[in-house]
């Protein structure tokens, strides 16, 4: 005798089909994890393109050129650098835009609104503001970036301008984390209470300055050093225009500006990684 029979068959596929799909597949039903997804999935897609060419640059193409003739360099620089450079600098704006807007709508915007509310409990007159942080924050990242702009124009030793540079972007990281701690702590009655327990705000703090520093360097000195050495080498090659002398200097400015992000690139992205699995940072 069978255990059941033909018919019922197609209701207990229907039935184990919607079991399935209620506990593997379920997709949410309102719309912040899709902007969410959507915002993470831009970030990482115009990151790898960014990071990418970035390494290019620095593992492959330095060395490709000084091996090449000033001929070969006549038809190569005009037709490779533009593509590259282009993706390059698209995909560092937007990574930059995109995380600068998940980390302002879904990692500091919360710790925000937990301060506020838990300060309006206490019957605290003090409150948090996202903008004001952010604004503060930017301006600490732009002074590194500023001292570094001028310590690329103006020193020419590499190991110089690495150890000038470390020590600046030590000193910002530090400023980083005491004006984000800051905006989250507060003296209610006589007792200290902090909100700065959030590991992915000080992380990506970090880590999304670092991000911003690359992207002022890009857009503030390897594209515009690049643009006019493109253009020089371009003419060199079809009317058999002189080279200015300046192109050297340029191309070593470019050179310490794309290779400073290249180390940059090293703990940023270990700082992304530690947002999620190493928490170093918070009360």
């Amino acid at each position: 005798m069978l255990a059941m029979s033909n018919f019922d068959l197609p209701l207990l596929l229907i039935q184990a089909a919607q079991e399935s799909k209620s506990t593997l597949f379920h997709l949410p039903d309102h719309p912040q994890p899709y902007v969410q997804i959507l915002l993470m999935w831009l970030h990482f897609l115009a990151g790898i393109t960014w990071i990418g060419m970035l390494y290019f640059f620095n593992l492959v193409n330095v060395n490709l050129m000084k091996v090449l003739d000033g001929p070969t360099k006549g038809k190569v620089i005009p037709q490779l650098m533009p593509r590259v450079l282009w993706w390059f600098r698209w995909g560092a704006v937007i990574t930059v835009l995109v995380g600068l807007t998940y980390y302002a709508m879904y990692m500091l915007s919360p710790n925000v609104r937990d301060a506020n509310e838990g300060l309006a409990k206490l019957g605290s007159s003090s409150h948090a503001n996202t903008w004001m942080i952010l604004l503060v924050w930017l301006v600490i990242l732009v002074l590194a970036f500023t001292i570094g702009f001028f310590v690329v124009r103006k020193v020419d030793n590499g190991w110089t301008v690495a150890a000038i540079m470390g020590v600046v972007f030590t000193l910002m990281a530090i400023a980083i984390v005491k004006w984000l701690d800051s905006s989250l702590s507060f003296h209610v009655n006589g007792h200290f209470v902090s909100y700065a327990s959030n590991n992915r705000v000080f992380s990506i703090g970090i880590g999304g300055a670092l991000g911003i520093i690359m992207l002022l360097n890009v857009w503030g000195v390897i594209w515009p050093n690049q643009k006019r050495i493109i253009a020089w080498t371009y003419n060199n090659a079809e009317q058999g225009t002189a080279i200015p002398a300046e192109s050297a200097k340029l191309a070593r400015q470019a050179f310490l500006a794309s290779r400073m992000n290249f180390w940059l690139s090293i703990p940023m992205l270990f700082l992304m990684a530690a947002s999620q699995y190493f928490p170093a940072f918070g009360r």
